[in-house]
């Protein structure tokens, strides 16, 4: 069985299912008010990433990711419950309707996602349409004791009445500061000040708000996840994924919230992926390097370049991105894809069960998409396993990567092919480099500039180009 590390019991855990053959995940889905950027498509990434590796094992996946249209405040722990929404300040700003932006916004998101090979979930329920699931939630952690209402017509979950919080997050109660977020100043309706609005009593005026038996308002974005999770996958969830950034406060509350409803833990594993800078700055509007998808294939970039580019880090670990490394990514794609064009000329030949195997159990120990990545270029490179078989493994093992490596099979040439000869000149230069016989390298490599043929040495092996007109 494969591993991921586990953000609660903080290790690698192996990944078995509740239900035999059948594999539960919930991803928090994006806040539909401004497009997603490239670190917020690395979250996305990964659930798709844990989907591929279980359907390897033969597991039947069923993946929920919400929608989130309402309720997510700009300081979600602001002491003002009727502070203001993203999607409603975004919309004002922009001059249209709520519900004009969101859908924009999600329609951009599910095709990013598309563009990205990430393959969409079985359920995608949104906030705004999901407001009875929650009041029945409320309901019910109110009559249990684990929430009040407030003559504001506010809900507060007793973050006291759960014993088990900060596990997490390894933030206890007892040493969270009052106010920490908000200038010290604490929402008098809270019994105790790290009480959270599970529904915020709205202002008369304000839009998106909904009846509920406590009066007009609308839901805390962390009641949503809990209501739409277990209502479409049920009281056991294998895997919970998402960004680093939401498991304080938005996960812990979650998890509060659901365990204290059914009485016991749902999620059995909590996956986080980690932060992504770019040009080693975090992504800000206000600093104006907020990269999106678009931006890439502005660039004349292939979108799955940029999947490629993420691949190439672990989920877990903070990455630096770069328009260089995407670019490199992409050089890597488009050469992958025509060595599989030409390799589909080739006698098909079984796949190599060593490559297989190094590069699924990189799949299987924690999501290692570099040192899978190492070997399939390793394959690359070895003249010992002939071009059907190279053939056959990069198709199996694309089934993971998601890169679609097979898609120039079949279509024309490069407008600029190879000069005769050319073919044979790389390989012995490959040779050459692969023994140490550096100076029988440079000849050859002057041999293919001769014939319109430039060669750069990279850490992938050597990479070229053809002069027009040779």
């Amino acid at each position: 069985m494969f591993r991921l590390y586990d953000t609660r019991t903080r290790q690698a855990e192996a990944i078995v299912p509740a239900r035999r053959g059948e594999l539960r995940m919930y991803s928090c889905g994006p806040t539909v008010y401004r497009a997603a950027h490239v670190g917020n498509l690395r979250t996305f990434l990964l659930a798709d990433l844990i989907r591929r590796t279980a359907e390897r094992r033969r597991l039947t996946v069923i993946v929920g990711q919400n929608i989130t249209d309402v309720g997510h405040l700009a300081d979600d722990l602001e002491p003002d419950p009727g502070g203001e929404d993203k999607v409603l300040a975004q919309a004002r700003a922009e001059g249209v309707t709520a519900g004009q932006l969101a859908r924009r916004h999600e329609d951009g998101f599910r095709a990013d996602c598309a563009a990205l090979n990430i393959r969409p979930p079985d359920f995608s329920p949104r906030a705004s349409e999901s407001i009875g699931l929650m009041t029945e939630m409320i309901a019910k952690l109110i009559e249990t004791g684990h929430a009040y209402a407030t003559p504001g017509g506010s809900v507060y979950f007793d973050a006291r009445s759960f014993p088990g919080y900060g596990e997490l997050s390894g933030n206890r109660l007892g040493a969270l500061r009052p106010g920490h977020r908000s200038g010290g100043e604490i929402d008098g309706q809270k019994r105790f000040h790290a009480d959270w609005a599970l529904w915020k009593g709205a202002r008369p005026g304000r839009e998106l708000t909904w009846p509920a038996p406590w009066g007009t308002g609308f839901p805390g974005w962390h009641t949503e996840c809990s209501a739409m999770s277990l209502h479409y996958l049920g009281d056991v969830i294998d895997v919970h994924t998402g960004g680093i950034d939401l498991r304080f406060p938005h996960h812990e509350d979650e998890r509060a919230q659901s365990d204290a409803i059914t009485g016991h833990e749902v999620v059995r594993h909590w996956v986080h992926g980690e932060h992504v800078l770019f040009e080693g700055r975090k992504m800000a509007k206000s600093a104006g390097n907020v990269v999106l998808l678009g931006d890439v294939t502005d660039r004349g970039l292939d979108p799955l370049a940029l999947r490629l580019a993420l691949l190439e880090h672990r989920y877990r670990q903070q990455l630096n991105l770069t328009w260089d490394t995407i670019q490199a990514a992409d050089k890597t794609l488009r050469r992958w894809r025509q060595r599989m064009a030409d390799w589909a000329r080739s006698p098909s030949k079984p796949m190599s069960a060593p490559y297989v195997s190094d590069i699924t159990a990189g799949f299987d120990d924690d999501l290692d998409t570099p040192a899978a990545l190492r070997r399939l270029r390793e394959l690359e490179q070895d003249d010992a396993v002939a071009p059907g078989s190279k053939f056959e493994t990069f198709a199996h093992v694309d089934r993971l990567l998601g890169l679609d490596l097979a898609s120039d099979v079949g279509r024309p040439a490069a407008p600029w092919p190879l000069p005769d000869g050319a073919g044979d000149l790389l390989a012995a230069r490959a040779a050459a480099r692969r023994g140490r016989d550096f100076a029988a390298a440079d000849r050859l490599r002057d041999a293919l500039a001769a014939i319109g043929v430039t060669v750069a040495d990279t850490p992938a092996g050597q990479e070229w180009t053809v002069r027009p007109g040779r």
